[in-house]
């Protein structure tokens, strides 16, 4: 027997939001990560740049959003998990900053490039 409830989209939907707000209410990070997300969302749109380096932009902004969602997660297992240091939990947490820490290096490669291409 599954320990699970039976799938809904709608259900499914909910959870979700649920734990975009969790993850706002409850990370610093992530909040830092929503700010200039929005700030960044609405700056690059008066960019004087084709609208498919607009798309891939916009689209870029969303991966350091992702892996801080997955870091927050992983935190939150491993806190579950134990409250005491632990070596395999420090790398575990670590891991997940690294993550979030490669994502933002992506996204900051994707607008350098994309710069490059629309102005030289």
């Amino acid at each position: 027997m599954r320990n699970q409830p039976r799938y809904s989209l709608f259900k499914n939907a909910y959870y979700a939001l649920c734990g975009l707000k969790e993850c706002f209410r409850g990370e610093t990070s992530f909040k830092i990560e929503v700010f200039f997300f929005i700030l960044l969302s609405i700056l690059l749109w008066f960019f004087p740049i084709s609208l498919l380096s607009k798309v891939i932009l916009q689209t870029s902004l969303f991966i350091p959003l992702i892996a801080e969602l997955f870091n927050s997660a992983i935190e939150r297992v491993v806190d579950l998990a134990t409250q005491e240091f632990h070596p395999l939990a420090k790398g575990a947490k670590d891991s997940g900053a690294a993550a979030v820490l490669l994502s933002l290096f992506l996204t900051l490669g994707i607008w350098v490039a994309v710069g490059i291409y629309e102005f030289l």
